[in-house]
């Protein structure tokens, strides 16, 4: 049975808040680009169509955006908040040490070996097909 409250979900705007300092610049063609001025290394390219987002290259204190049914951008400034309905936002945040964290199957030393010994032999003139004569006859 479906969950009734997946479209309910499904709905709902999904919203990031940035806190650092941006610098907008004016790639041309209704496309921005807000790039951080602190660590971390924040970029968010937005595409507004027939929007201008800001006038000349600006100081932002916040950036907040709202994916829903519209796009909704918000910057934060000394001047106040304002928001514009825009067509695409994409955010890029490197990650570091984004391997590091994740649960990858490692080989032990015994597999090593063997994959070693495979990539070896496939490597030889005649290799793949000895490898092939081997699978066939354990099978």
């Amino acid at each position: 049975m479906a969950d009734p409250d997946a479209r309910y979900t499904a709905m709902m705007p999904a919203v990031r808040h940035f806190s650092a300092k941006f610098r907008c610049e004016d790639l041309g063609k209704d496309r921005w680009l807000l790039r951080s001025l602190e660590p971390p290394d924040v970029q968010i390219h937005v595409h507004a169509a027939g929007v201008r987002v800001a006038g000349e290259p600006e100081t932002f204190q916040g950036v907040r955006i709202e994916w829903g049914g519209a796009t909704l951008l918000t910057l934060g400034s000394a001047r106040g908040d304002r928001s514009r309905r825009v067509q695409d936002v994409v955010v890029h945040e490197p990650r570091g040490h984004l391997y590091d964290a994740l649960p990858l199957a490692r080989f032990d030393d015994p597999a090593r070996r063997f994959w070693r010994r495979v990539f070896t032999l496939v490597r030889l003139p005649g290799g793949r097909f000895l490898l092939g004569l081997l699978a066939r006859r354990a099978a």
